[in-house]
């Protein structure tokens, strides 16, 4: 296959961050493997369904970051390394180990013991929405929901829910605002750094004064058992705090849009709420927030579909071009609630396959039940073209804001 190296530039517009899905297609059918030429980072594409499951577990797609290349350096910067390296970042053995730490906070029956507290949130939320007639539901819900629930969860103290926030937003808007690019990047290694020392000082706070929460847990495995080292116990803090808001707000944000903008679909949801465990499977493979999974790199020569990665290439598995690839989804760019559940790759694939996944289905389940029962004659208020939307080369798929009217009630 001729291999046509593709400038970022060309990809990532403005019509790619209202609609990426015209692209992907393009790149499935024409160029599956596709080297990309960026400012950031140059990188291969994967972005068909049977590549992009494969390359989730081919063990020469390493995620070790952090290893004797230090890729880091060339992809993040050198501030990253005090946050980011942790589990996600990491090959097995060492992923084996700080998973195995982890999934006993996230147990499926520990997760559903807190479905009575996310209620009361969406609620409590739900009850300065509704009077108003109108809301802006990224800033309003989307994202203080997650937050709130992770914060609760991990142990971080009310009184600081609101910086944290103001933290990781910075981070998760970069590149949205007009400023100029060597002050975006200025603003998001200041706001890595406060977030990091944060951190480090909350865990001198909880070795004071234990709680039975995740990050009392993770001292414990840190202090008693030697199971994590200090640095370790700042980043995989942190990878619980972004992974455990960020995607689900996102989702939140786009699975709103989506059922708003396919009226059909929104009233048969409406009208039919036991289909919603099943609409949230199909609303993640519609729009994820994760449109690229995190990046790996080539320890050797790779090939895919007759393309060569050389040894050291960064590769981007495109997940939300594989969860539209026609060879495995029927009219795959159709939202279909009745859907029959089909293997997406919302939440990844193998090893790295989504921890936090009993956590974000229950709060997305709560969150869209309440939208749809809380807020009736819920509709965009804004034209479609003027929803502003995190910037193309983001690496995550969400809204910046999501302006919505719907019918003011005082009752609940």
């Amino acid at each position: 296959m001729t291999e046509h190296v593709v400038r970022g530039s060309d990809i990532y517009t403005d019509e790619f961050a209202a609609d990426p899905y015209p692209t992907f297609a393009r790149l499935r059918a024409d160029q599956p493997v596709c080297p990309v030429s960026s400012p950031r980072f140059d990188q291969y594409l994967i972005t068909t369904f049977d590549d992009a499951r494969a390359a989730l577990t081919d063990p020469r797609l390493s995620k070790d970051l952090y290893g004797p290349g230090q890729h880091y350096l060339r992809l993040f910067g050198p501030n990253s390394e005090g946050l980011n390296k942790n589990m996600l970042n990491s090959d097995p053995p060492e992923h084996t180990r700080l998973r195995r730490i982890i999934s006993q906070a996230f147990a499926p029956r520990r997760i559903e013991a807190l479905r009575p507290r996310v209620a009361q949130i969406v609620d409590g939320l739900l009850d300065k929405i509704v009077p108003q007639g109108r809301a802006e539901l990224m800033h309003e819900f989307a994202i203080p929901l997650p937050m709130m629930v992770i914060c609760e969860l991990l142990g971080i103290p009310e009184a600081d829910h609101a910086r944290v926030l103001d933290w990781t937003q910075v981070i998760r808007t970069s590149g949205s605002s007009r400023r100029p690019p060597e002050e975006e990047r200025a603003a998001v290694q200041e706001a890595q750094l406060k977030l990091h020392d944060y951190l480090v000082d909350l865990m001198q706070a909880k070795r004071a004064h234990p709680a039975d929460d995740i990050i009392g847990a993770l001292i414990d495995s840190c202090d008693r058992d030697g199971a994590l080292s200090e640095a370790e116990l700042v980043t995989t803090t942190f990878l619980l705090l972004f992974a455990g808001h960020q995607t689900t707000a996102d989702f939140l944000g786009n699975a709103t849009l989506a059922l708003l903008t396919h009226p059909e679909q929104f009233e048969l949801l409406r009208t039919t709420p036991q289909l919603l465990p099943s609409a949230i499977e199909e609303l993640l493979r519609f729009d994820g927030p994760l449109p690229v999974a995190s990046p790996r790199i080539a320890t050797e020569d790779v090939e895919y579909q007759g393309v060569c990665i050389p040894r050291g290439s960064v590769v981007g598995v495109v997940i939300n071009s594989a969860n539209h690839d026609p060879a495995h989804f029927a009219d795959p760019d159709q939202l279909d609630l009745r859907r029959v559940r089909g293997p997406h790759l919302g939440f990844g694939y193998g090893v790295h396959y989504c921890l936090g996944v009993s956590l974000a289905r229950m709060e997305a389940q709560i969150g869209l039940s309440a939208l749809l029962r809380r807020l009736p004659g819920l509709r965009l208020g804004v034209p479609l073209a003027e929803v502003r939307r995190l910037p193309a080369a983001s690496p995550f798929r969400g809204l910046l804001e999501l302006p919505v009217t719907f019918a003011a009630s005082a009752a609940s």
